[in-house]
C-alpha cells in the first residue's frame, strides 16, 4: 500500500493539481511555462514536476536549455481515470478556467518572442528540436 499511498499524496498538493491540470489541456509543456502561468520559482516548479516524474504522471523530454514535460498515462489505467475525474472536478472552476487562459496568454507570446525559434507555427515543437530515437 505504500505506492498508493504515494499516488494519492501525489495529488495532496495545489501546485502539483495546477501542473496536472495545465498538462492535460495540451501536448507538452516546458519548465519556464509552468513558471510563468503559476508564478513559481524555477526550483519549485522543477521540485513538483520530478516528484510527479518518479511516480509516473509525466515524462520529460529535453530541447537544448529546456526540459518538457508531458502526461504519461496509460489508456484505461487507474491515474487515466483519476485525471479524467480531476478535470472535469476543476474543469467548471474559475482558477482553472483562469489558468487555461494564462497558459494560452503565454504560449502566444512565447511564440513571438526569442523561443519561437524552435517552435512551428501550431506552437509545438518543430522536428528538428525533437530527440532522435
Amino acid at each position: 500500500m505504500r505506492a498508493e499511498a504515494r499516488f494519492f499524496k501525489s495529488l495532496a498538493d495545489e501546485t502539483r493539481l495546477k501542473i496536472l491540470w495545465l498538462l492535460s489541456g495540451t501536448e507538452e509543456l516546458c519548465v519556464c511555462d509552468v513558471i510563468s502561468v503559476l508564478g513559481i520559482t524555477q526550483s519549485k516548479a522543477s521540485r513538483h514536476l520530478r516528484y510527479l516524474y518518479h511516480l509516473g504522471w509525466v515524462m520529460d523530454r529535453r530541447d537544448g536549455l529546456w526540459m518538457n514535460y508531458r502526461l504519461t498515462v496509460t489508456p484505461g489505467s487507474p491515474r487515466e481515470k483519476l485525471l479524467k475525474l480531476l478535470t472535469e472536478m476543476l474543469a467548471p472552476q474559475p482558477e482553472a478556467q483562469a489558468l487555461r487562459g494564462q497558459l494560452a496568454r503565454c504560449l502566444e507570446a512565447k511564440q513571438r518572442s526569442h523561443c519561437a525559434k524552435r517552435l512551428k507555427p501550431d506552437g509545438k515543437s518543430s522536428p528538428q528540436s525533437l530527440p532522435e530515437t
